[in-house]
């Protein structure tokens, strides 16, 4: 009988928890990155253990770092969302750059560090700007994001039919008006955006494609260089505290689509909590852009976590008062 110890340094990207596991867990297998994860995944108790109670909560994820599977990169990382291993998140991203500089994983350098890091998505390179020790900003060039459906029409139960655009930012999404369904986009409407989203990914993943597996409910878009409100709605039904770097890549790749937004152009998202992240776009691409997103994260704390074989919950456990749909989770 005994125990042994995975250590996790906290951190928040625009109030979205992205902890960093830094010690504790050796690389799964697999040549790349992308293989890795999916090793996790088929597996899957790291994730358990370290989102559901009693350590966890819907609320939380997790990055593992391991050692790059590329020469051109300092380090690689898997993401762990409530419900998913997504291919890229921006937050989390945001959160493992400041982690590796901060922790001095990777020597941080003034006034900038440029990190090249390897998601399972392929490269993503982190331009950290940094003071007094601290890391102050980071923006991460994203994976390419392109639109693939625009205003395609989707019934949806208890809101009727509506028009929705079908993108990839790292992460594939539906993104709907807010407007169009009586949102403000206030905290005051967090549950009730909740079950709009759930709703409506539901029913974009058996009318229009098994790929969208999250949800952002965006205000009309306010023009270049100025912040539009959205609310990214993640799976199993909450939102994300963020103003989600993904959902801020797909929704360029939308507005470029229409072309509304050139190489070069900027717009900003603010989250329903009042967090903002900056997105350009770099350049275009055959089918799609480039896009960059700027963030700031904090770390909050270290964290040992004992795996303990005493433990009668070694992969957590979910209750539906805090985890929504819990009773229909594996």
């Amino acid at each position: 009988m005994g125990r042994r110890t995975i250590t996790v340094v906290g951190c928040h990207a625009g109030g979205e928890v992205g902890n960093v596991v830094v010690a504790g867990v050796d690389p799964p297998p697999g040549r790349t990155v992308r293989e890795q994860m999916e090793s996790l995944r088929a597996d899957d108790r790291l994730r358990r253990f370290l989102l559901r109670e009693p350590r966890g909560s819907v609320a939380v994820h997790a990055n593992l770092i391991v050692p790059a599977t590329r020469p051109d990169c300092a380090f690689g990382y898997v993401i762990m969302e409530p419900t998913e291993y997504p291919l890229m998140s921006g937050s989390n991203t945001i959160c493992v750059a400041t982690v590796l500089l901060e922790t001095g994983l990777v020597e941080l350098r003034e006034p900038e560090t440029i990190v090249r890091l390897e998601a399972p998505a392929g490269v993503v390179e982190a331009r950290c700007g940094c003071r007094a020790g601290r890391v102050e900003s980071v923006e991460i060039v994203n994976v390419p994001a392109r639109a693939t459906l625009l205003d395609a029409p989707l019934e949806v139960d208890g809101f009727g039919r509506l028009t929705v655009d079908v993108a990839f930012g790292g992460m594939w999404y539906a993104i709907a008006d807010a407007a169009a369904l009586g949102f403000r986009l206030e905290p005051h409407e967090a549950r009730d955006l909740c079950v709009a989203g759930e709703a409506i990914r539901l029913a974009a993943r058996e009318q229009l494609t098994r790929d969208v597996s999250i949800v952002q409910l965006a205000e009309p878009w306010r023009g270049v260089g100025a912040v539009s409100r959205n609310a990214v709605v993640i799976s199993p039904g909450r939102l994300d505290r963020s103003a989600t770097g993904t959902g801020l890549s797909a929704r360029m790749a939308t507005l470029h689509a229409r072309g509304l937004m050139k190489v070069g152009e900027t717009m900003s998202h603010a989250s329903p909590v009042g967090s903002v992240f900056e997105g350009r776009i770099v350049s275009e691409t055959e089918d799609g852009i480039v896009p960059a997103i700027r963030g700031s994260a904090f770390v909050t704390g270290r964290i040992e976590w004992y795996v303990d074989d005493r433990d009668p919950f070694p992969e957590g456990y979910l209750l539906g008062d805090t985890w929504p749909g819990a009773d229909v989770q594996d």
